[in-house]
């Protein structure tokens, strides 16, 4: 009879959500529609955390940022909304429970990431415009929770290590998909390929890194011979569609990244001593302040601008004389240095540098897309930017989660016992490589693009290391053995 009534019940209500929702859509009304869905994602938060963070991860690339609102608020939907609303349920119940793996409190890369936010709090005190820096620190702390301190616990079910990089790559093709067959209504042509992949990322640059980031990942996954190979043919497909979507970006920054991300994976497979990358390092410095006349001089005779030509695009990388994109950046990255003179401790500020870096530009610095009220953009460097909004502790800070991140992550490839570990700690530092080295250029952890998997990444490293490392067989019900963590 219990059963009965369940049953009941169900149609009952479902006839009555029918009915109220015909109404509304004869009204031209359509939320009504979306209130199964709204039930769905509430009892994920309640009773399926886990599967509500791989959600957040499958829909934040097809995510579309709404900016320019009446509250001058920019946010990314749907997927920041919902990491909003996890962030405040991991607050609730840490203050309710008060439990937390202590292994992962006191990991290097956990006391790197809380000295970053320390020092991030600090500087939306001091900070030249208080409002703008709390919410970017509210973001920040809105990207980091769900997907490094839950992330780690997520990924104490090693499978959900695979699960995350699949479903961000599945939604990322139907990105690529987009943009291609968008792109070819332009002939290919370089100068639309700078924006065709709107309104899913801004530009090819923010486009390009995370193809880059997801190269190395999905190359790695063809010689996973612990996975079958129907597992290994499709990770070979993947690769193939990101390294041709990574061509057709024409992002410069990009390609630099992966050939980045090639020498490191020689390193490391290789073992290639400490000693001996230091002593390459030191004479190429020493070399470069040898030879900068000589250097700069064939730098500044390059007059090579961005082409669809690959060859080309590629002789535009070093073009700093007359390369509009080169030059700006080099314009930013003065500014940057400049305001870093004037608050070298402090900063002005999280997330002020666009609002405040104008009158620090010089006019022979300035570009034919630089502008007067310096509106258009940060500083294209995630370790520059830090260092004129944060002051110097700012860039320590962002080289100290990136050195404990790396470190932990070739540790684990050379200490697991377990031979997939292996390979998921090496495509993981590979895909962190991509994008320290992309931050030279360019800077992206303000978006939700970019930091889910950067941060997402970040956890899988510190996860291996705390649970998986050690073991021969990996236990995949670790996660389900612990489900009240979430």
């Amino acid at each position: 009879m219990a059963d009965n009534l369940k049953i009941k019940w169900f149609y009952v209500l479902s006839g009555i959500f029918i009915l109220l929702n015909t109404v509304l859509v004869v009204k031209e009304i359509y939320l009504g529609i979306a209130v199964p869905l709204l039930f769905v994602i509430a009892l994920m938060y309640l009773f399926w955390l886990d599967k509500l963070l791989l959600l957040i991860v499958f829909v934040t690339p097809l995510a579309i940022n709404i900016s320019d609102s009446e509250l001058g608020i920019g946010i990314s939907i749907p997927s920041e909304p919902l990491m909003v609303g996890v962030l405040i349920l991991f607050v609730l119940k840490t203050l309710f429970n008060g439990r937390y793996d202590k292994k992962i409190l006191s990991h290097p890369v956990t006391i790197a990431v809380f000295f970053s936010l320390s020092w991030l709090l600090i500087t939306s005190i001091t900070s030249s415009m208080p409002l703008v820096s709390f919410k970017f620190l509210a973001a920040r702390l809105w990207f980091i929770v769900p997907f490094y301190f839950l992330g780690i616990l997520l990924f104490k079910d090693v499978k959900n290590i695979s699960r995350f990089k699949w479903l961000y790559v599945a939604a990322l093709i139907i990105v690529i998909i987009y943009t291609t067959i968008h792109h070819s209504s332009y002939g290919f042509a370089e100068r639309q390929g700078h924006w065709v992949m709107k309104p899913f990322y801004n530009d090819h640059t923010a486009y390009g890194a995370i193809l880059a980031f997801f190269v190395p990942v999905f190359v790695g996954f063809m010689f996973n011979y612990e996975r079958s190979r129907t597992y290994r043919f499709y990770a070979g497909v993947v690769s193939i569609i990101l390294i041709l979507a990574l061509y057709l970006s024409f992002s410069r920054a990009a390609w630099v990244s992966v050939a980045a991300a090639i020498g490191v994976a020689v390193l490391v497979v290789y073992r290639i001593k400490f000693r001996w990358i230091a002593i390459v390092l030191i004479a190429a410095i020493a070399s470069f302040y040898t030879f900068k006349t000589e250097i700069l001089y064939v730098l500044e005779k390059n007059k090579q601008d961005s082409s669809a030509n690959f060859i080309e695009h590629v002789q535009s990388i070093y073009n700093i004389s007359s390369d509009a994109s080169n030059l700006e950046r080099i314009n930013r990255w003065q500014s940057a240095i400049r305001m870093f003179g004037e608050r070298p401790v402090f900063g002005w500020g999280p997330g002020t540098y666009q609002f405040v870096y104008a009158p620090f530009q010089r006019s022979k610095e300035r570009t034919i897309i630089s502008t007067n009220a310096g509106d258009l953009g940060n500083a294209h460097s995630e370790y520059i930017g830090p260092l004129s909004e944060q002051g110097v502790p700012g860039l320590i800070s962002i080289i100290w989660i990136a050195s404990a991140a790396i470190i932990t992550g070739i540790r684990v490839y050379r200490n697991a016992r377990n031979r997939e570990i292996r390979l998921y700690s090496l495509v993981s530092v590979l895909a962190l490589v991509t994008y320290f080295i992309h931050g030279f250029l360019n800077n992206f952890l303000d978006t939700d693009k970019a930091s889910v998997p950067f941060w997402g990444f970040i956890a899988m490293i510190v996860a291996m290391d705390l649970y998986h490392k050690d073991s021969v067989e990996v236990d995949t019900s670790m996660l389900s053995a612990k489900k009240e963590e979430f």
